[in-house]
């Protein structure tokens, strides 16, 4: 039998519990539908803070939340702050929930003014 100390067994627990919570909050793409769909609007909100820079869209059809990549990966596609503000037109293509009551929209690309930046550039599809 092994025997193991309380401070180990605790750590032990703690690590293990750390990596479940972690690999629930990245939930991928699991939630969203395999079509790309194109949403128009105005920049209400935007954030660049961790886990995924998001900003919310005043569409046409209501307020989306549009979640871009991890911070690294949104800025290697050349979207940092400064390159968007609230009241910017956007269009953003990407894979919307697969909840039908939700409007959420994973982004694939995001298009401000002339300017386009390709956050997961493997994933846009083409027609």
């Amino acid at each position: 039998m092994i025997r193991m100390s309380w401070p180990r067994l605790l750590a032990s627990v703690f690590l293990v519990s750390a990596a479940a919570t972690t690999a629930a909050a990245h939930h991928g793409w699991s939630w969203a539908e395999a079509d790309q769909i194109e949403l128009r609007g105005t920049i209400r909100s935007i954030s660049f803070a961790p886990p995924h820079p998001s900003m919310e869209v005043e569409a046409q059809d209501g307020v989306w939340r549009v979640e871009l990549g991890n911070p690294n990966q949104t800025k290697r596609s050349g979207f940092v702050e400064g390159k968007a503000e609230v009241g910017d037109a956007i269009v953003a293509l990407g894979n919307r929930s697969t909840d039908p009551n939700e409007k959420r929209l994973k982004a694939v690309r995001i298009t401000v003014g002339d300017k386009t930046y390709d956050i997961y550039p493997e994933r846009i599809q083409t027609n």
